[in-house]
């Protein structure tokens, strides 16, 4: 299966009840890996699949360090406003080195 058939497999609704699982009863484990261990069965996924879920959701509350999704999200449009701008600015740079006078004018 594709990565993007499988980041439609489960629904936002199911992905936010999973991680709110591993955030409330992860005092009942050892450790967060233990909780994720036991719910994910429960989802009907793997751990590696819910721990997924679970970091940019911790770093969403501050309790990770990192990027948030919304910085992350402002960083991508920022990035792709200045890729346009580069490309408009080199549009006009070659547009204007076209008409510029190619020797002294008579």
């Amino acid at each position: 299966m594709t990565t993007s058939k499988m980041a439609n497999r489960y629904s936002p609704e199911v992905r936010a009840r999973a991680v709110r699982m591993v955030f409330e009863h992860q005092g009942s484990y050892e450790t967060q890996a233990g909780a994720i261990a036991a719910i994910a069965p429960k989802i009907g996924c793997i751990p590696q699949t819910l721990r997924e879920w679970v970091k940019p959701a911790e770093k969403d509350s501050y309790m990770r360090d990192g990027v948030t999704t919304d910085e992350r999200d402002r960083i991508k449009a920022l990035e792709r406003e200045v890729r346009e701008l580069r490309q408009a600015n080199e549009i006009l740079r070659k547009a204007s080195a076209s008409h510029l006078p190619l020797g002294p004018m008579a």
